[in-house]
């Protein structure tokens, strides 16, 4: 925004260097609200800006919407298609003529892809404002470092992309995910010693062991190493291929003491298909179907010819062909070095939404609604949204991005009722609540087969 226009802040915002600055009002003479993503929540984010008639640009770095979803495509989401298309899209398309898919289907990434945002990034009122292959590298304000105080709300952002080229905006909305910044294998939050010497024996999370990545397991031993729905939805498919793949093993590393965790809700999940993913690996635990090693902190990786060994912090070792590290994601906030963040110093979040979706005390279905505010950051109008403003929790539901992204919206119009008015219908996991001896129950009586196919290509993951 120009120094010369009249922005509109509320009163009762406070710019303190520890809270979030003040929203300032986009107008529609003004520069771009730029978007950083082409994924589910970046579209969400461009149909919310169209419908409030602001400018916008949405930049993605791969070369088609929805780049980083497709590296998880062969895998089917748990939640049903009604919380995983967004309200103003849904507008849009409808308005175009969309067929919608039925509301109580599960998708696989690739049909997230292929049925919703394609055809969303093809409607005329979005395709003109996106680029792609448009990697952002570094973000800052034009003719401003970080130190820079006086008149900084009114400068825009510049961001500077690997062409070299610079694209000025009027705010931010960066939904570019943790797909790209997987956590290494070391039980530290470090890599392990002698990780990267073996990086092509370890698979990071959702290798497509059914399909593109067959080869490299069938018939063979693989470890995985974590504890969450990435790791089930690996396990589970593994098991699959075991089935008709003889000598193909398995064994799950887990860091702490017990897997109980992965498991999940099982059957008081509100969302069957994750409750069922929990259920089932449950299950192949029971049945002997994989080799469960508790406890088992990596922290070192050594590469035996063709053979792959893990070491632990007490001197444990697990040696196989391949490893699939399912230990998480991280957000990389490198690009904002040079704008005022305050992100929490555990999660790498806002400090405000750090209590609000703390792992040690929620699940997906247990995050309390927030919007704008909670986002919001010392550097006026920049947000980061989706899987990103989670830092490292794992419990983020596409559902919980959109209305994100609604919400900051509303509040760049000026609306800033519509932005308080945050509201988030989530799915509760039944970890915090269930009965997991009812849902140890349910899984005994049925098959792991039968268990399996109950979710498209065997489950979902938490981030949808």
């Amino acid at each position: 925004m120009s120094s010369d226009d009249s922005a509109t802040v509320r009163p009762d915002q406070c710019c303190g260097t520890t809270e979030a600055a003040p929203v300032t009002e986009s107008r529609s003479g003004d520069l771009p609200v730029v978007v950083i993503g082409a994924g589910p929540v970046g579209m969400a984010a461009a149909a919310h800006l169209h419908e409030r008639g602001l400018p916008f640009l949405v930049l993605e770095a791969g070369d088609q919407v929805g780049a980083s979803v497709r590296q998880w495509g062969h895998v089917g989401v748990f939640s049903p298609w009604r919380y995983d298309i967004d309200t103003a899209a849904r507008r849009l398309l409808d308005a175009a003529g969309w067929a919608a898919p039925d509301d109580d289907d599960l998708p696989t990434g690739a049909e997230l892809v292929e049925n919703y945002l394609q055809p969303l990034a093809k409607l005329p009122a979005l395709a003109a404002h996106l680029r792609l292959g448009a990697r952002v590298v570094a973000i800052s304000r034009v003719g401003a470092d970080r130190v820079r105080t006086a008149g900084r709300a009114d400068l825009p952002f510049v961001l500077r992309l690997a062409d070299g080229a610079e694209i000025t905006a009027s705010a931010i909305i960066d939904a570019s995910g943790t797909w790209r910044t997987p956590n290494p294998l070391g039980a530290n939050g470090l890599p392990a010693h002698g990780e990267p010497q073996a990086a092509d024996l370890i698979d990071h999370a959702l290798p497509d062991v059914i399909g593109a990545d067959r080869d490299r397991h069938a018939g063979r031993h693989t470890i995985v190493v974590g504890s969450g729905h990435s790791a089930a939805n690996t396990l589970l498919d593994l098991a699959r291929l075991a089935e008709t793949e003889p000598g193909t093993r398995i064994t799950w590393a887990v860091r702490g003491g017990s897997a109980q965790r992965a498991f999940g809700g099982e059957g008081a999940d509100e969302l069957p298909a994750r409750g069922a993913l929990g259920s089932g690996l449950h299950t192949l635990v029971d049945a002997g179907k994989l080799t469960l090693v508790t406890g088992f902190g990596v922290h070192a990786v050594r590469r035996d010819g063709d053979r792959i060994t893990l070491v632990a912090a007490d001197g444990r070792t697990l040696t196989a062909d391949r490893v699939v590290s399912a230990t998480g994601f991280r957000p990389d906030h490198g690009i904002a070095t040079e704008l005022r963040l305050d992100l929490d110093p555990i999660l790498g979040c806002t400090r405000t939404l750090a209590e609000l979706i703390d792992p040690n005390q929620h699940s997906c279905g247990t995050v309390a609604p927030h919007g704008y505010r909670e986002l919001g950051q010392p550097e006026p109008n920049y947000y980061a949204v989706g899987m990103k403003s989670y830092g490292r929790a794992p419990t983020f539901l596409m559902a919980t991005g959109y209305e994100q992204v609604r919400s900051i919206a509303a509040a760049l119009a000026g609306d800033f009722a519509a932005a308080d008015d945050v509201q988030l219908d989530l799915p509760e996991t039944g970890v915090c609540s269930g009965d997991p001896e009812t849902a140890r129950q349910i899984a005994a009586l049925t098959g792991v087969a039968g268990l399996i196919s109950l979710t498209p290509a065997g489950g979902g993951s938490c981030c949808s």
